[in-house]
């Protein structure tokens, strides 16, 4: 089929490409010159496990193509993907500037090609309730009555994203007409030959979809957090805990690892989005308020821990930090725990010295200067008093203590996402703060 994919943020790139890998011809779009180069120079501007290698072998097939002509890539495409910035506007609703703009615009380039076939414009950006039937009104508005806006959520995890698009667990379509549904079953039954499931609904079902899975998920992880609380407060160890409880079927054992609170560019803004929409509608989802005020209070608990640790004054003293993004296998670090901990320290007059496998030139719009940025993770122990661990990279699970103890002026380690065991911590002779288990004090 020819595609065209509107922006080529994270979704809209590893969309794009992927659809392209699997034969289509592709026209991704965005107005960004900086970002346009490197796309043309075959660059990925993103770090995604796996998506390089697919997305230069669909540039050399000549599938996968990029320009910032969108009237060109609307006329030459069957179905135009809306993969667009929604950032969450101060009232915590999701901002449909950028969908709207763009859908208008597509309204104006198919009144001018009237003759042309039957164009399906699909929202693939996270959109709250109603927006398919906002963003119909506004192409029609041009005059325009050859085409379908349909529900396409995307479900990907960061980290994951090239896996979770070749072979998704399920694919959420939300669409009115019977012609509508068939061109976009066709279009992905390529991706669910393991009978993975196309699941038909109506648009308004789809967009409500998106932000249930998203909210239980930040739901079910504040739990774990506010329980590993607990567990600590009472001489419990949540591990032990988070393993009882995982071997029922019925909650089972994925998200319940504690830690510092979530992160990341879906989980917060989608929360926020619900909980606006459910207030302009009357039905105030009261419990997602609640997730959203325990996870902001979550990402100051390791702060909390330091300060405590030493008689509220950090003054002069020097951070390790190990992992800066909001969690492995990514650079992102909107809304990572890191930000909030990292600005805790310097507000209280401490140095912090700072590395992260991918997430370091991102973390330098937050900080600037501000920090130490080192490329290698045992420099950033120098003349440190503590370590602080606050992203789970595979690379920090098996360190070597020996140059660990060396390097730190203390045997001293807060680890914010229980990458340690604390029997191992004991062993060693450090000091050792972790989520939700008794600490260790030498």
């Amino acid at each position: 089929m020819k595609l065209s994919v509107v922006g080529t943020g994270y979704v809209g790139l590893v969309t794009g490409t992927c659809f392209a890998d699997m034969g289509n011809e592709v026209i991704c779009v965005d107005n960004d010159p900086k970002k346009l180069e490197l796309l043309n120079n075959q660059i990925v501007p993103i770090y995604e496990p796996g998506l390089e290698r697919l997305f230069k072998r669909n540039i050399e097939k000549e599938r996968l193509t990029f320009t910032d002509n969108l009237k060109q890539a609307v006329n030459n495409s069957d179905i135009i993907f809306l993969s667009l910035p929604t950032p969450q506007d101060e009232d915590g609703s999701a901002d449909l500037k950028y969908v709207f703009a763009v859908a208008e615009e597509i309204g104006k380039i198919l009144k001018e090609n009237e003759d042309k076939d039957f164009k399906i414009i699909v929202n693939k950006s996270t959109v709250p309730v109603g927006t398919s039937e906002k963003t119909t009104a506004l192409i029609k508005k041009a005059g325009v009555e050859n085409f379908e806006v349909v529900s396409n959520p995307e479900f990907l995890r960061e980290g994951f994203a090239v896996d979770d698009f070749m072979k998704p667990e399920r694919v959420v379509i939300g669409a009115k007409s019977e012609q509508a549904k068939n061109i976009m079953k066709s279009l992905y039954e390529p991706f669910v030959r393991q009978g993975n499931p196309i699941l038909i609904m109506d648009p308004q079902s789809s967009e409500v979809t998106k932000y249930a899975a998203n909210s239980f998920l930040a739901t079910k992880i504040t739990f774990m957090n506010e329980l590993a609380n607990f567990c600590e407060a009472v001489g419990a160890d949540v591990d032990l805990v988070r393993k009882g409880m995982g071997t029922d079927s019925r909650i089972g054992k994925r998200f319940l690892f504690p830690g510092i609170g979530y992160g990341g560019s879906c989980f917060p803004k989608d929360v926020n989005a619900l909980i606006k929409t459910s207030i302009e509608k009357n039905s105030e989802m009261t419990l997602l308020k609640k997730v959203d005020q325990v996870n902001k209070k979550q990402k100051s608990v390791l702060l909390n821990k330091i300060l405590n640790h030493f008689n509220g004054n950090i003054k002069g003293k020097k951070f390790a930090i190990w992992g800066l993004a909001f969690k492995p296998n990514t650079d992102d670090m909107r809304e990572a725990p890191s930000i909030t901990i990292i600005k805790g320290l310097l507000e209280n007059g401490a140095t912090v010295s700072a590395y992260d496998p991918a997430a370091m030139e991102n973390a330098k719009f937050h900080f600037g200067d501000k920090i130490e940025y080192v490329h290698e993770q045992y420099d950033a122990l120098k003349n440190s008093d503590a370590l602080l661990i606050l992203t789970e990279w595979n690379e920090f699970r098996n360190p070597e203590f020996d140059r660990i103890d060396n390097l730190l002026n203390q045997k001293l380690i807060f680890d914010g996402r229980n990458v340690y065991s604390t029997k191992q911590m004991n062993d060693l002779g450090y000091t050792y703060y972790s989520i939700g288990r008794v600490p260790i004090k030498k």
